[in-house]
């Protein structure tokens, strides 16, 4: 009995009604979209972000090749204030041979703890600049998860900014009508007090 009472009470702005305004039908319609816009413009805002994200990620990795260098300088776990963006990596000069032969030196971010001659592992791009190692597919998923669920949010808060505004809006109109009409009538029902 009581869930039933409660269904009809949540359309009361779409039935009719003697006391019902066109503000409260505005209203109920503007409610309704801004719900809408939050389920499914969130939804596929956030799920647009993810691929996106997805796809920037994916390029990222596939631009990125791992290859063999010779450490000129022993690395050495220092303080991590002297550290690369990784605690366990440092950053280094390093010596490597391209496919066609030449010889090249520059400073890449290696492992920490190494001496001079050591073999380590380091990323260039598809241009041959040095570079970090691309994301993990984990790290990628989360960051995927992150921006996608960010996006959603902020169109749901867009909407719900935009709709709290518009109900503002309608209660300062509503409060200006009441007040326009009790001018005209109070005076009708009586002598005023000061």
């Amino acid at each position: 009995m009581r869930g039933a009472r409660s269904a009809r009470q949540w359309g009361w702005r779409w039935r009719r009604n003697p006391l019902r305004r066109r503000d409260d039908v505005f209203e109920a319609w503007l409610l309704l979209f801004v719900w809408i816009a939050f389920g499914v413009g969130g939804t596929f805002a956030g799920l647009m972000t993810a691929r996106a994200a997805d796809e920037s990620f994916s390029r990222l990795r596939d631009d990125r090749h791992a290859i063999h260098a010779v450490l000129v300088d022993s690395t050495r776990s220092g303080s991590s204030a002297a550290r690369g963006a990784d605690y366990d990596h440092v950053r280094a000069t390093v010596r490597w041979t391209t496919p066609d032969g030449s010889s090249h030196t520059g400073r890449a971010l290696v492992k920490a703890g190494h001496k001079a001659g050591s073999d380590v592992v380091i990323w260039m791009t598809a241009q041959g600049r040095l570079t970090t190692a691309p994301p993990s597919t984990g790290a990628t998923a989360a960051a995927v998860g992150l921006l996608g669920v960010g996006a959603a949010l902020a169109l749901g808060g867009l909407g719900f900014a935009v709709g709290g505004f518009a109900r503002w809006w309608l209660d300062r109109r509503r409060y200006g009508r009441l007040t326009r009409e009790w001018e005209r009538l109070g005076p009708q029902w009586g002598h005023k007090t000061s």
